[in-house]
């Protein structure tokens, strides 16, 4: 990981060695906090964040699920990332805000605990391993199973909810693959440990209902795109085995953005990416780019 050299935290930018927390911080030891992922990528001469308005929504909203007021202002956190990218001069880069339950008192009760918000930015490149854009990746069917919504808020970018992740993606790395996908309570595909997921049959694609798996702003991207492109997008319940006889499929999000999956429990789906993937993840990275007109409005420059 490259550090850069402020992170900000509750109104001060920190030296990157110095943004530090109390041990007995009680997201820490319960789970308590929300947080977002979003990239920013270098549009000639300057940055722009991708579907920034959008995932700033989505952090607030994560906080209001878990009964977590924050104390900043949607436009006051974009104007701190907007700040933050500049004083640590980043053409491009991940960004992640995170709020959590802060050190005062111990206990699985967190309402007299105070709310701390803090913001990183690093450079990241392809999450799922150098050359996975390009050549795809290899896939298991997790033997854990994504959350019930009524066990997590499943609709909360929740920091407790990703050790359910975290079990799979372990699973995965020891098992000689890169990343699982994770069934639903029901044994319906839901998504990757950090991914939302698409399968094309017979130039149609299909992902799961957004009741069933959190709701990717990547995803809505591809949706958008791909119906713009003429394809047919359909949204229901998704079987291992319809993968496994899928002509393509692709995990989307953040930090994967289009990463084509190469192959499903063994089952080789595709060498590397086929047509249709090839074609939706050309037209997002030229998006994220700010270099299709039509998706404009899906990008943030960076105010100097």
């Amino acid at each position: 990981m490259k550090e850069v050299d402020f992170i900000w935290m509750d109104g001060d930018f920190v030296e990157w060695e110095n943004a530090k927390v109390h041990i007995l911080t009680h997201a820490l030891h319960y789970g308590t906090g929300v947080f977002e992922g979003i990239r920013a990528y270098k549009t000639g001469d300057s940055t722009a964040v991708f579907r920034l308005d959008e995932h700033m929504e989505r952090f607030i909203n994560s906080a209001k699920i878990i009964n977590m007021e924050l104390d900043h202002t949607k436009d006051e956190l974009i104007e701190v990332i907007d700040k933050l990218i500049v004083k640590n001069d980043l053409d491009s880069c991940y960004i992640r805000p995170i709020a959590y339950r802060g050190y005062k008192k111990m206990g699985v009760n967190p309402l007299n605990n105070p709310v701390n918000i803090s913001i990183a930015t690093w450079p990241w490149g392809e999450y799922l391993g150098e050359g996975a854009l390009k050549n795809g990746i290899d896939t298991q069917t997790s033997s854990w199973s994504r959350h019930h919504p009524n066990i997590f808020p499943s609709k909360a970018k929740a920091t407790g909810n990703y050790l359910n992740s975290v079990m799979a993606k372990m699973e995965a790395i020891e098992n000689g693959y890169v990343e699982s996908i994770m069934l639903n309570p029901q044994g319906y595909v839901a998504e990757g440990t950090g991914e939302n997921l698409f399968m094309v049959r017979n130039g149609e694609l299909f992902t799961a209902p957004t009741s069933d798996v959190l709701e990717g702003i990547t995803r809505k991207s591809i949706i958008e795109i791909a119906k713009d492109l003429g394809y047919s997008v359909k949204k229901e319940p998704i079987t291992r085995d319809q993968i496994y006889i899928s002509d393509e499929a692709f995990f989307t999000g953040t930090a994967a953005e289009v990463t084509p999956i190469k192959s499903v429990d063994r089952r080789i789906i595709s060498d590397g990416k086929g047509p249709v993937t090839d074609e939706i993840q050309n037209v997002f990275l030229k998006t994220v780019k700010g270099k299709i007109d039509k998706y404009k409005k899906w990008i943030h420059k960076v105010k100097k």
